[in-house]
Protein backbone atom coordinates (compact mmCIF):
# COMPACT_ATOMS: atom_id res chain seq x y z
CA UNK A 1 0.00 0.00 0.00
CA UNK A 2 1.53 3.55 -0.78
CA UNK A 3 1.91 5.69 1.86
CA UNK A 4 -1.13 8.15 2.00
CA UNK A 5 -2.38 11.19 4.71
CA UNK A 6 -5.49 10.31 7.16
CA UNK A 7 -6.14 12.74 9.44
CA UNK A 8 -4.91 15.21 11.83
CA UNK A 9 -5.73 17.07 15.22
CA UNK A 10 -6.14 20.70 14.78
CA UNK A 11 -6.28 22.57 17.97
CA UNK A 12 -9.08 24.50 19.24
CA UNK A 13 -10.11 26.79 21.55
CA UNK A 14 -13.54 25.65 20.43
CA UNK A 15 -13.77 22.45 18.27
CA UNK A 16 -17.78 23.15 16.91
CA UNK A 17 -16.82 26.70 16.30
CA UNK A 18 -13.44 25.38 13.97
CA UNK A 19 -15.29 22.55 12.45
CA UNK A 20 -18.34 24.79 11.23
CA UNK A 21 -15.57 27.49 10.31
CA UNK A 22 -13.79 25.09 7.52
CA UNK A 23 -16.76 23.37 6.57
CA UNK A 24 -18.39 26.75 5.94
CA UNK A 25 -15.35 28.25 3.95
CA UNK A 26 -14.02 25.19 2.29
CA UNK A 27 -17.78 23.38 1.96
CA UNK A 28 -16.41 20.27 3.42
CA UNK A 29 -18.59 17.53 4.44
CA UNK A 30 -18.95 16.75 8.20
CA UNK A 31 -18.03 13.37 9.32
CA UNK A 32 -18.66 10.90 12.16
CA UNK A 33 -17.57 12.25 15.41
CA UNK A 34 -16.16 10.95 18.64
CA UNK A 35 -14.59 10.97 21.53
CA UNK A 36 -13.10 14.24 21.77
CA UNK A 37 -13.10 15.25 18.26
CA UNK A 38 -15.66 17.39 15.71
CA UNK A 39 -14.33 15.72 12.46
CA UNK A 40 -14.12 16.80 8.64
CA UNK A 41 -14.17 15.01 5.95
CA UNK A 42 -11.14 16.25 3.08
CA UNK A 43 -11.23 14.28 -0.58
CA UNK A 44 -10.25 10.46 -0.27
CA UNK A 45 -11.62 10.15 3.40
CA UNK A 46 -9.06 12.26 5.00
CA UNK A 47 -10.15 13.81 8.20
CA UNK A 48 -9.14 17.02 9.77
CA UNK A 49 -9.83 16.03 13.38
CA UNK A 50 -10.58 19.51 16.05
CA UNK A 51 -10.39 18.93 19.44
CA UNK A 52 -10.02 21.48 22.46
CA UNK A 53 -6.23 20.47 24.25
CA UNK A 54 -5.68 21.21 27.47
CA UNK A 55 -2.09 23.47 27.04
CA UNK A 56 -1.86 26.39 25.06
CA UNK A 57 -2.47 26.11 21.13
CA UNK A 58 0.88 27.35 19.13
CA UNK A 59 -0.18 28.28 15.36
CA UNK A 60 0.00 25.99 12.66
CA UNK A 61 -0.41 26.43 8.54
CA UNK A 62 -2.49 24.36 6.45
CA UNK A 63 -2.86 25.29 2.87
CA UNK A 64 -5.70 23.85 0.47
CA UNK A 65 -5.59 23.00 -2.82
CA UNK A 66 -9.17 24.25 -4.44
CA UNK A 67 -9.90 24.58 -8.23
CA UNK A 68 -10.37 27.75 -9.35
CA UNK A 69 -14.31 27.89 -8.73
CA UNK A 70 -14.13 26.91 -5.62
CA UNK A 71 -11.38 29.54 -4.95
CA UNK A 72 -13.75 31.93 -6.25
CA UNK A 73 -16.50 30.71 -3.59
CA UNK A 74 -14.51 30.26 -0.59
CA UNK A 75 -12.77 34.07 -1.23
CA UNK A 76 -16.18 35.78 -1.43
CA UNK A 77 -17.00 33.90 1.77
CA UNK A 78 -14.13 35.45 3.54
CA UNK A 79 -14.87 39.18 2.07
CA UNK A 80 -18.63 38.86 2.74
CA UNK A 81 -17.87 37.62 6.69
CA UNK A 82 -15.40 40.10 6.84
CA UNK A 83 -12.08 37.94 7.68
CA UNK A 84 -8.87 39.95 7.56
CA UNK A 85 -6.68 38.47 4.87
CA UNK A 86 -3.43 38.95 3.14
CA UNK A 87 -1.75 38.42 -0.58
CA UNK A 88 1.13 37.13 1.66
CA UNK A 89 2.41 35.04 4.58
CA UNK A 90 4.09 37.90 6.44
CA UNK A 91 0.82 39.80 6.26
CA UNK A 92 1.79 42.97 4.47
CA UNK A 93 -0.62 42.82 1.53
CA UNK A 94 -4.32 42.75 3.46
CA UNK A 95 -7.31 42.43 1.46
CA UNK A 96 -5.34 40.98 -1.30
CA UNK A 97 -4.69 37.83 -3.24
CA UNK A 98 -1.49 36.61 -4.99
CA UNK A 99 -0.80 35.17 -8.27
CA UNK A 100 1.82 33.49 -7.23
CA UNK A 101 3.18 29.68 -9.06
CA UNK A 102 0.93 30.55 -11.27
CA UNK A 103 -2.33 30.38 -9.86
CA UNK A 104 -3.79 32.23 -6.96
CA UNK A 105 -3.87 32.00 -3.20
CA UNK A 106 -4.85 33.85 0.40
CA UNK A 107 -3.59 34.06 4.10
CA UNK A 108 -6.35 33.95 6.19
CA UNK A 109 -6.32 32.86 10.13
CA UNK A 110 -8.83 30.25 11.78
CA UNK A 111 -11.34 30.77 15.10
CA UNK A 112 -7.85 29.28 16.90
CA UNK A 113 -5.55 31.46 15.28
CA UNK A 114 -3.98 28.95 13.28
CA UNK A 115 -2.78 30.45 9.42
CA UNK A 116 -4.73 29.03 6.11
CA UNK A 117 -3.59 29.61 2.82
CA UNK A 118 -6.23 28.43 -0.02
CA UNK A 119 -4.69 28.12 -3.39
CA UNK A 120 -5.26 27.42 -7.05
CA UNK A 121 -2.11 25.58 -8.08
CA UNK A 122 0.25 23.53 -6.25
CA UNK A 123 3.48 25.16 -5.38
CA UNK A 124 5.52 22.08 -6.90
Amino acid sequence: MPVTFNHTIIASIDRHESARFYREILELSEAPSWGPFVNVRLDAGVLLQFAEPPVDIQMQHYAFLLDDEAFDRAYQRLVDRGIDHWADPQMQRAGETNTEHGGRGVYFKDPAGHGLEIITRPYV
